[in-house]
């Protein structure tokens, strides 16, 4: 079985390809054009919630609650979120009414 040796004239055009390619992207860095460079406090700003390993003062409890439909499907229409709006909800009625 015989080899066949690479053609240097494709190596020459696949080479002059890959510099050209290579010069774009420089040129692109040199006009400002690249990627985001953030520093750790705008990664930090960015994040959502507490630094891991925190915990809140007062955590909520996971419990099951059996609704009736009409007042699920209310909640649920509204969008995430709609837990904490029934949390809310009750907390709102429990300053006018004793649960008892």
């Amino acid at each position: 079985m015989t080899k066949t040796k690479p053609v240097p004239s494709v190596i020459d055009s696949e080479m002059a390809e890959f510099e050209a390619a290579l010069l774009r992207s420089v040129g692109q860095a040199k006009a400002g054009i690249t990627a985001a460079v953030h520093t750790p406090q705008q990664i930090m700003a960015r994040r959502a919630g507490r630094p891991v390993g925190s915990v809140k003062a007062a955590p909520k409890v996971p419990t099951t609650i059996r609704l009736s439909p009409e007042v699920s499907a209310a909640f649920r229409a509204t969008g995430d979120g709609w837990q904490t709006r029934i949390d809310a909800a009750l907390k709102d009625w429990l300053r006018t009414h004793s649960p008892a």
